[in-house]
């Protein structure tokens, strides 16, 4: 099978198109043919190794440990292992692969029969593959974190990202009202997936505006905590979702009731919650551009420009 490569950290420069064995499933596993894979910023945080902390998490200290970059796939089932109850050959599937060994960026790759779950029939291939860490990251964040409800006014900053599209979404589904912060250009797409108000961050700072909200749900993380404070309900919390390393250690030393950081845990019950969404309509997926397989390194280079809208899908050509 053809697989995106990658034995040293570094540039897209160490991603290369070779051809390798086809795996072989373990008793619990299932091979997938994958048809659609999406690329996520920790697809090329894993790439350069950095920050460094994540070669200690999961990369590998020298070189990579796992090989094949990608962890959300979509495809169809071409076989199962002796122990595997839950799928046959030909269903439809689609998941998060990260505790599986990564490995989206190929023709084949084995997963856990817990890592996928049955494909809405409403959406396309690369639409599901779209889904899975981005909405889950905001599920997580806006469900579990500060446990939104009904009539809170919620902030997404970033909101016009692979996180943020789908934070936008999931809040209006729980009732939330949302004010989602992007630049000019994004302005109309952001409008057009729920929010009730958006600001132009070129235009407008939202921390000196006057207006409290109940969650400021940060993906785009590029002001200072005590901005974020001032914007803060008196029940408030900021939550930080991804961002660099400094970001990050500035969080914790500021952690409280009022300041947390996401650390996103993959689990299927959310993603049969987050299916229920989608089928019914309340979410669809924002897929900006499309990338063949072969293209991976262009892909990967776009994405971390930052400049994408919703997000970016690798089609596996069969």
């Amino acid at each position: 099978m053809k697989a995106i490569i990658y034995t040293r950290y570094g540039s897209t420069d160490v991603l290369k198109l070779e051809e390798i064995p086809k795996p072989t499933p373990g008793d619990n596993e299932v091979l997938v043919k994958v048809y659609a894979a999406s690329a996520n910023a920790a697809d090329w945080h894993m790439m350069r190794g950095k920050p460094f902390l994540i070669r200690l998490m999961v990369g590998g200290l020298l070189k990579p440990k796992n090989k094949i970059l990608g962890a959300d796939i979509a495809g169809r089932v071409e076989t199962v292992g002796r122990n595997v109850k839950q799928f046959q050959p030909g269903d439809e599937v689609f998941g998060d692969i990260s505790e599986c060994g990564w490995g989206a960026f190929a023709e084949y790759v084995c997963a856990s029969e817990d890592a996928v779950i049955l494909k809405p029939d409403n959406l396309t291939f690369e639409e599901a593959a779209a889904v899975p860490i981005a909405a889950i990251s905001a599920l997580q964040g806006l469900r579990d974190k500060r446990q939104i409800k009904p009539g809170d006014k919620v902030l997404i900053n970033g909101a016009s990202g692979g996180v943020g599209t789908f934070a936008i979404q999931i809040a209006k589904s729980f009732g939330a009202e949302v004010t989602g912060v992007c630049s000019t250009k994004k302005l109309q797409l952001v409008r057009s997936i729920g929010a009730d108000q958006v600001i132009d961050y070129t235009q407008e700072d939202f921390t000196q505006n006057g207006q409290l909200y109940d969650l400021i749900f940060d993906a785009a993380a590029y002001r200072s905590i005590s901005d974020y404070k001032r914007s803060l309900s008196p029940k408030g919390m900021y939550l930080l979702v991804g961002g660099s390393m400094t970001r990050i250690i500035q969080v914790v030393l500021n952690k409280s009731k009022k300041i947390d950081n996401l650390v996103v845990k993959s689990n299927k019950k959310d993603l049969v919650f987050m299916k229920g969404l989608l089928e019914s309509g309340q979410v669809a997926p924002v897929v900006d551009r499309i990338y063949p397989l072969n293209r991976v390194a262009e892909a990967l280079r776009y994405l971390e420009e930052r400049h994408v809208q919703g997000k970016v899908v690798i089609k596996v050509e069969q």
